[in-house]
Order: structure tokens, then sequence, then C-alpha cells
């Protein structure tokens, strides 16, 4: 009896044993079925976000041929300038945030039919806000017909004051506006030459100054959010500030030819999937209009600031060495910071070297032997930044 028990014991703890094998083998095939899945599914997104970042580059490169019909130069926004056309696209505005200049141009046939587009278009520029941007722009209309992917994140931009909170004191009425587009736009600041393209006709141009403060109220534009977002990250405001003034110089419609968008100029296919999926726990791709609507582009901006400090330099040790890396590889990657110091793109043999030095020593390190010069400028510049910033804002 004894002997059939223990067979039984032996038999059933074979087949339990058996089974709870054939469990794990199943779990894991169910495991690298979703895994094999998720990567199909990842590269079909990629290659249709790709699709659709090239039909995106056609429009732009249609867009700016059928600028060419009227203009020498056809002008698009950059990450420091902001461009806009009239439907009929024979008016332009180019403001320069890092000059602090507004630059007007008119295809005209006569002086006194110049004087009044270009009064209108300083009207314009100098009181319209983002959301209105979005939605009237010629370019951003025929870019918003052209069909995200599928998973895409889009969002909605927000109502915000480009120029108006620069130039008025309050909140400008149409006498306000009347009187100062009459200051400016006078016969004899009007300069005019000869059109190449258009027959019978000059183009008229005028250069208006902006205020000398404007770099600082477009920063308090974003103060609040700032502050939410540097004290949720654990950074410091300054930092994000100058950041943001040297990423775009306060532009809400910067967009580079990477592209990457925004005053913080997040790149969709690299950090702004990062960084998506730090904020969110989902690895998504953001599009252009999401990234224009400044909370998220400052949320998103901070938290790839966060992600640079915290995990790809954590085993930096002095605050202020990993400071100065951070700067660096919001420009040119963490891989290049690492290359800086050991020739070889791997952090966590770069992180001992680095925690030999003094914060001066890394600090002059990277401006000597970083691969670029483009990140050595914004080092400089970002530090430098950072004391103003500082000094305007506190920590």
């Amino acid at each position: 009896m004894f002997k059939k028990l223990l067979l039984v014991a032996c038999v059933t703890s074979t087949l339990v044993a058996q089974s709870a094998q054939d469990f794990k083998n199943q779990q894991m095939q169910g495991f690298n079925q979703e895994k094999k899945q998720f990567g199909i599914y990842k590269k079909s997104q990629e290659e249709e976000f790709e699709t659709y970042q090239e039909e995106q580059n056609k429009a732009y490169k249609a867009y700016k041929k059928e600028l060419a019909v009227f203009w020498d130069e056809p002008k698009i926004s950059t990450k420091k300038k902001w461009v806009s056309y009239t439907e009929d696209k024979q008016t332009r505005t180019d403001v320069d945030f890092s000059k602090e200049t507004i630059t007007l141009e008119t295809i005209a046939s006569s002086p006194e039919e110049a004087k009044q587009k270009l009064l209108i278009a300083l009207a314009k520029v100098v009181t319209v806000d983002t959301k209105t941007v979005q939605e009237t722009d010629p370019l951003e209309k025929r870019l918003s017909k052209i069909k995200k992917p599928f998973g895409v994140v889009t969002g909605e931009v927000k109502a915000e004051p480009i120029l108006s909170t620069i130039i008025f004191k309050k909140q400008p009425t149409q006498e306000s506006v009347k009187a100062y587009v009459e200051k400016y736009v006078k016969y004899d600041s009007i300069k005019a030459k000869e059109s190449t393209k258009v027959k019978h006709a000059k183009i008229y141009s005028l250069n208006v100054a902006l205020p000398e403060d404007t770099m600082i109220k477009r920063s308090k534009i974003y103060y609040e959010e700032v502050k939410k977002n540097a004290k949720l990250q654990r950074l410091p405001m300054a930092l994000v500030f100058a950041v943001m003034h040297t990423e775009s110089s306060f532009n809400p419609r910067a967009r580079s030819h990477i592209p990457a968008y925004g005053l913080m100029q997040i790149v969709p296919r690299t950090a702004g999937i990062d960084t998506y999926n730090f904020l969110y726990k989902k690895k998504k791709l953001v599009s252009g209009s999401y990234l224009y609507n400044s909370s998220n582009n400052i949320k998103m901006g901070t938290a790839y600031l966060h992600i640079l400090y915290y995990k790809y330099l954590k085993d930096i040790k002095n605050p202020d060495s990993k400071l100065f890396c951070t700067i660096a590889a919001y420009n040119t990657g963490a891989g290049n910071i690492a290359w800086a110091f050991t020739k070889k793109y791997d952090m966590r043999k770069a992180a001992p070297m680095i925690n030999t030095k003094s914060p001066k020593e890394v600090y002059n390190k990277l401006l000597r032997d970083l691969r670029y010069e483009e990140p050595k400028h914004y080092l400089k510049r970002v530090s430098q930044r950072m004391s103003a910033y500082y000094r305007l804002y506190g920590s």
C-alpha cells in the first residue's frame, strides 16, 4: 500500500513539474510573441511617422516654391524667427526674437498701397495670439490636412500673447493699436526696391525695433509653467529659462530643420519618445501641434532635462559637474558627453573619469573636447544665461 502511495506521489510530482514547466514555456512563448508583435507595431509606427514627416517636408518645399514666385528669398520660420505671410503671399512679417526686431515687407504698385498694407500687417503681428496663428497661418492650414499616423499624439495650441504684452502695458484697444502702427509706418521710414519677380511693382520694407526688455517680458509669460515643472522635476528654474532662451529666444513658433518644435525645441522621434514614455509610461510620437502648445513643450523639455540629469548622467557625483554635462547633453546627447572624456560613447566608463575632476575642469574639458562646435557654444551661452535668470527669478 505504501509503495502504491509512493508511486502515485512520484507520478503526481512529475506531472506537476511538467505542468509547471509547460506553463512557464507557454508564458515565455506568449511574452516573446507579444515582444515580437510590439516590435512590428513600433517599426510600423515609425515608418508611418517617417512617411508623415516626408509629406510635411513636401508641403514645406511646395509652399516655398509658391513663395518664390513673388520673393527672391522665400523665408519660413526657424528656431529664432517667426515668419508669416498673407493668403496672397505678397506681404510678410519676420519677427526675429534673438535680435528683437520686426521686419515687414510687401509687394505693391505704389507707396500709398504699400503703406496701407504695412499698417495692416504691423497691427496684426503685434496683436495676434498663438492659437489664431495656428488656425489661420496659410502653411499651418496646409500641414493640418496631412493625414497623421495612428497613435501620434496631437494637441491644441493655447491662446497666448506673442508680442502684445511686450508692446502694450495693458490689453490693446483699437485706439492704442492705431496709435502704435501710425507711429512706425511712415513714408520716410519705408524703403523701396524694384521687384525682380512681379512686373510694375516694388518691394516696400520697414524695420521696427522691439523694446529692449523683450526677452524678459517674453520669459514672464511662461513663469508659472516653468516654476511648476522645474519643482516637479527637481531642477533650478534658471536652467529651464536659460535652455529655453538659448533654444528659441522664447519664439513660440520655433521650428528647426531637424525638425524640432517649440520653445524648448523637442525632436519628436528622439527626446519626444523618451520623454513621453517617462511622463505617461507610453512610447508615443508627438506632433508639431502638440509641441506648439507651450504647456506641453515646457513639461516635456523640463522632463527631458530630468532624464539627462537623474538617469543618463546619474553616476556623475558632483552636482555642478553633472549640471554642465546635462546642459551640453541637451544639445548633443549623453553619448557625446562620454566621448569628450573617453573617446567612447559609454557614460558608465566616462563617469569615473569625470568624478576625478573639479566642476571647472569638467566645464573646460567639455569646451575643449566636445566633438562639435555647436554644443561648446551652447554650454557657454546656457551657463551664462543661468546667472541672469537666477538674478531675475531666483532658484
